[in-house]
């Protein structure tokens, strides 16, 4: 039996002192205790003089008509706060390139610019949390953070291989390359169940490289995370403050190690794949950007689409909309 104890409309009571303690619901919960207070006052004076039930029933079906509102309004809260877990509006884009030399660092970086671009279009912040360049002007690596409505749940199917087809500028005899690049999108929830033990997590500090000044030069404020049981690293340089940086280094380790258990628990139900846009891993190919064929393909729902240098300028629209569709097909290798 259980021990939860619970108002006359089955509200919890243990579940309304957490709701004090949230700042956008403790207005409502210390309101309806009020009520509750009301409430019994009015039972207890309806007890000791049964002459009063006319006038006290009157009473109580305008105080469980306040605490129906109330509920009302706390469940709205709630199921916000709920949809914001589960497609938080702050995320962590990593971008790496893969096979390919330094044509995929060029594509590493092209990929991140169209991703700033549609971040632009949609008014979301844009800022960099940690980039590795080469000397071509590519990117090895790299990690910006973003924020803004329903950013999370447009980008999260960008996750995996992107891979582009075309021919290198430095490239004499007119062949086509095909090179790689990896995306991670990386959901920063306010809440999540990984704890990490103090002990597995080794911490390096650097200087910052880049511009920034006399501070990035002499002061170590980048921060390098080591989780030692999984070898995961995180790199965080932009903030000017060492804390900052190594607090948001450990919200995008938190994330990291939150992914890593989502891809085990999805590789569990590989054999629905075909029921799947993907399954958010990182090593999965999704995309082929043909460029001489101007034509971009989404392996995972079997579409193209045309107009390559709009879609690089971060005209990808189309593309998001029809994987949040579902209108999902069997992988296809026609690029091969």
């Amino acid at each position: 039996m259980s021990s939860e104890r619970t108002t006359s409309n089955g509200m919890s009571l243990d579940n309304l002192e957490q709701l004090k303690k949230d700042y956008k619901t403790s207005y409502f919960a210390e309101e309806y205790d009020r009520l509750l207070s009301e409430e019994k006052k009015v039972n207890d004076m309806v007890s000791e003089d049964e002459s009063l039930r006319d006038l006290a029933n009157e009473e109580l079906q305008n105080i469980n008509f306040q605490k129906e509102a109330i509920e009302k309004q706390i469940e709205e809260i709630t199921k916000k706060e709920n949809e914001e877990e589960e497609f938080p509006n702050e995320i962590i884009l990593e971008v790496r390139a893969g096979a390919g030399g330094d044509e995929a660092s060029l594509f590493a970086w092209e990929l991140a610019h169209m991703y700033e671009r549609f971040a632009e279009l949609r008014n979301w912040s844009w800022k960099i949390i940690n980039e590795s360049s080469n000397d071509v002007g590519g990117y090895k690596e790299a990690s910006f953070e973003i924020k803004g409505k329903d950013c999370y749940k447009l980008l999260r199917y960008e996750t995996g291989v992107h891979r582009v087809q075309r021919v290198p500028s430095t490239e004499k005899n007119g062949r086509i390359h095909t090179s790689t690049a990896s995306v991670a999108i990386l959901p920063l929830r306010k809440k999540t169940k990984i704890v990490i033990n103090p002990v597995d997590i080794e911490i390096e500090y650097s200087r910052s490289g880049g511009a920034g000044g006399q501070n990035v030069n002499k002061v170590e404020t980048a921060v390098r995370l080591i989780h030692k049981p999984t070898g995961i690293d995180v790199r965080c340089t932009t903030e000017r403050k060492q804390l900052a940086n190594r607090e948001k280094a450990m919200e995008i380790l938190l994330s990291k190690l939150q992914m890593m258990k989502d891809e085990e628990e999805a590789s569990k139900y590989s054999a629905d794949r075909k029921n799947q846009i993907g399954t958010s891993d990182r090593s999965e190919k999704i995309r082929t950007y043909n460029f001489p064929q101007d034509r971009v393909t989404d392996h995972r729902i079997k579409q193209s689409w045309s107009n390559i240098p709009g879609i690089m300028e971060g005209n990808i629209d189309k593309i998001i909309d029809a994987l949040s569709s579902g209108v999902i097909g069997e992988a296809t290798d026609e690029e091969e």
